[in-house]
C-alpha cells in the first residue's frame, strides 16, 4: 500500500487532501504544527485505521526522517498563508516556507540515494508571478516582484525560493518533484481569519452584514474548488512526465472581487449591500496588491484530464453550506 506523508495535513487544503488519498487507498501521515491549520479539520479521519496525525514541525530535522522512511509519496503544503498572515509575519513567512522545503528535498534525496524510492509534490503559489501584468500567466513566465519595502512580496518571493530548491534537486539528483501552482484555493473548511476572500464573504453575509470589499472591487481573481484542486495534485504525482516540471492549479474563470461578493449577497440576502475598505486601513500602508490574477491552464490539461467538477455558482453554495453547519455548530 502506498504511504503518503502530507505536511500541512491539518490545513484547509492539506486536510482535504487526506481525505482524497485516503479514498484512493493510500495509507496516510499527516504532520501539522497548527499554527494556522485545526486538528478539528482531520475529526472525521482520526480513527481511520490508515490515517495517523502527528502533531509537530516540519522543521524538526530527526522527526522529518522518521516519517520520510514510512513513505512513498509526499505532499509539502506546509507554509505561511493568508494575505494577512504576511503583511503582518514577513519573518514567519520567509522562515517557514524556505528552511522545511530545503530539509525535505535533502532527505529524500538521501533516501533515494540509499535505494528508497520517494516522490514529492510541492505546493507552491500564483504570487510567484508578482504583479507580471499580462492578461493570463504561463509557467514560463516571468516573476515580477515590487520593492523589499513591500512585505508583501516575500512570500512569493520565499515561494519561489522553494520552487528553484526543487528544480535544482531535480536537475542535479533527479528528485522527482511536482510543483503546483495554485490559483485562490476555496471550499469547505477555510477560514477567512487570514483574510481569504470567499468565507470572509459568506461569513459576513451570514451575520447580516455586508461583505467589506478592499479598494474599489476591480480586482480580478479565478476561484477553484478544494476537491478539484486535490484531484489534479493526485493525478500530477501519479503521472510520471510531470515530474520535474512545474503547473499552474485553479480555474480560469474570471471574475471581480465586487461581482464575487454581490454573488454571495444574491445567494444569501439580496437586502444587503457590500461596504469599502481602504487597502491601508486593511492591511497598512505598505501594502501593494495584484490587479488581474488569471492563469493559463492549457499545460495542465494537456498533462491530466483536468475536468473540475464545480463552478463558482456551485463553489459559492457549498462554502454557504458549510459556514451554516459551522455556525449550528457553535450554537448547539
Amino acid at each position: 500500500m502506498t504511504h503518503a506523508l502530507v505536511t500541512g495535513g491539518a490545513g484547509f487544503i492539506g486536510s482535504h487532501l487526506c481525505e482524497a488519498l485516503l479514498a484512493r487507498g493510500r495509507t496516510v501521515t499527516a504532520i501539522d504544527d497548527e499554527s494556522t491549520g485545526s486538528r478539528q479539520n482531520l475529526a472525521h479521519l482520526i480513527d481511520h485505521e490508515h490515517f495517523r496525525f502527528v502533531s509537530g514541525t516540519v522543521a524538526d530535522r530527526e522527526l522529518v526522517k522518521s516519517l520520510l522512511v514510512q513513505a512513498n509519496e509526499v505532499y509539502h503544503l506546509a507554509a505561511a498563508v493568508g494575505v494577512a498572515l504576511i503583511q503582518e509575519e514577513p519573518i514567519q513567512t520567509i522562515e517557514r516556507n524556505i528552511y522545511p522545503t530545503e530539509l525535505l528535498l535533502a532527505e529524500i534525496a538521501a533516501l533515494r540515494d540509499s535505494g528508497h524510492d520517494l516522490k514529492m509534490f510541492l505546493a507552491s503559489t500564483s504570487e510567484v508571478y508578482g504583479k507580471n501584468p499580462k492578461a493570463t500567466w504561463t509557467e514560463e513566465d516571468d516573476l515580477v516582484f515590487g520593492s523589499t519595502t513591500r512585505p508583501r512580496w516575500s512570500y512569493g518571493a520565499s515561494k519561489a525560493i522553494d520552487e528553484f530548491l526543487a528544480l535544482a534537486y531535480w536537475q542535479q539528483r533527479k528528485t522527482p518533484t511536482v510543483i503546483g501552482r495554485f490559483f485562490n484555493v476555496v471550499g469547505p473548511r477555510q477560514t477567512g481569519a487570514y483574510g481569504m476572500v470567499l468565507p470572509r464573504f459568506v461569513e459576513a453575509t451570514l451575520s447580516g452584514k455586508g461583505p467589506t470589499v478592499h479598494s474599489d472591487g476591480g480586482q480580478i481573481r479565478c476561484f477553484a474548488h478544494v476537491k478539484d484542486v486535490v484531484s489534479a495534485v493526485i493525478q500530477l504525482v501519479e503521472t510520471p512526465s510531470a515530474a520535474g516540471q512545474v503547473f499552474n492549479i485553479g480555474s480560469d474563470r474570471p471574475v471581480t472581487i465586487l461581482e464575487l461578493a454581490q454573488m454571495v449577497i444574491g445567494a444569501i440576502d439580496p437586502s444587503l449591500s457590500p461596504s469599502f475598505q481602504a487597502y491601508e486601513e486593511a492591511f497598512g500602508s505598505t501594502f501593494e496588491d495584484v490587479i488581474r490574477r488569471v492563469p493559463d491552464l492549457t499545460k495542465l490539461r494537456s498533462t491530466i484530464d483536468y475536468q473540475p467538477k464545480y463552478d463558482l455558482e456551485a463553489i459559492i453554495q457549498d462554502v454557504i453550506v458549510s459556514k451554516k453547519a459551522e455556525l449550528a455548530a457553535r450554537e448547539s
